[in-house]
């Protein structure tokens, strides 16, 4: 860290997707404000663009004021795109353009939730490293089936910084400002908000398949996540009971005791649900997502979807 580093105020762009979730924004810019605070002095300087240089609405309603898009010679170290909601919502050519402008004058472009869609978009993370927040990893890899992000808090790949968002901005601005101004100084930005706890980059974003499905076998738990990973081709049942190291009946009688259903209906549902989150992020049609998730026929997964869901896969789509 040179003096010069620490001395002048470093300009951070913050590019704010209508329908950007409050706690990802917030989680990133106030670990800059209280670095400000506790430094005495300006070390960080906020800009907050939206697409169209008018308030910014984020996800809950809350306005943020924003200027215009940055243009070139803007004078940013860093700029920000943060995204939140629906994928198919997120068509901003003039964002595209100006992030890969940025990129050009050798900014260093981070994209924080959906953000990193945007930035895989404007053809930024081609043979990089990054992550996104696990919710819209679907959509980007039917998207951009040559990019594979990881399930990570936040990554940095040299000039890349992406981030799955919620509150892991806290720990990705904790690693920024130590790279700035030394893990002292940042560890008392992190006190400064009770994070006292700060992840590594690569913690996983969504809490342990233990946690979520509420069981602990580890056969069990080596099956919920090979269904996990094989939505488009199912493995038979046979197959995962030598995964698991059991037999067919005895994989049967796990499902029923621990999860309280059958393995072909857990194996469904997980389907379904993914099948779901397509429908809503990806522009994918029902046809298409009924082939991503398995199914054998149109028909066969409208009917199934509805069984779950209680409506048609092109009602949720409008929904």
């Amino acid at each position: 860290m040179s003096s010069l580093d620490s001395r002048n105020a470093q300009t951070i762009g913050f590019i704010l997707i209508p329908g950007f979730a409050l706690m990802s924004y917030a989680s990133a810019t106030e670990p800059l404000r209280a670095a400000n605070l506790l430094a005495g002095r300006e070390i960080y300087r906020l800009q907050i663009f939206s697409p169209d240089g008018t308030p910014a609405l984020s996800s809950s309603g809350v306005s943020v004021p924003a200027e215009p898009l940055p243009v070139r010679g803007a004078g940013l170290g860093t700029a920000f795109v943060c995204a939140g909601g629906l994928p198919r919502d997120w068509r901003y050519p003039g964002v595209l353009a100006c992030l890969r402008q940025l990129s050009r004058e050798g900014v260093r472009i981070g994209g924080i939730s959906g953000g990193p869609y945007l930035m895989a978009a404007a053809g930024l993370l081609d043979g990089r490293d990054f992550t996104i927040h696990w919710e819209h990893a679907a959509a980007l890899l039917e998207a951009f089936p040559d990019l594979t992000p990881r399930q990570a808090r936040f990554l940095i790949d040299g000039n890349r910084i992406t981030c799955g968002g919620g509150i892991a901005p806290l720990d990705m601005m904790h690693v920024l400002i130590a790279e700035r101004m030394g893990p002292d100084f940042a560890r008392r930005v992190s006190d400064w908000y009770l994070h006292t706890e700060v992840n590594e980059p690569a913690a996983p974003q969504r809490a342990s398949l233990a946690e979520r499905y509420g069981v602990y076998h580890p056969g069990l738990l080596s099956v919920l996540e090979r269904m996990e990973e094989t939505i488009e081709m199912p493995l038979e049942r046979a197959a995962m009971a030598r995964i698991a190291g059991v037999t067919t009946r005895h994989l049967d009688r796990l499902f029923a005791a621990q999860l309280n259903t059958t393995f072909l209906d857990q194996y469904r549902r997980i389907r379904l649900q993914h099948a779901h989150r397509l429908l809503k992020q990806s522009p994918l049609s029902v046809s298409e997502i009924a082939v991503a998730t398995g199914f054998s026929s149109l028909s066969h997964f409208s009917r199934m979807f509805r069984t779950l869901y209680g409506i048609a896969p092109r009602e949720a789509r409008r929904e």
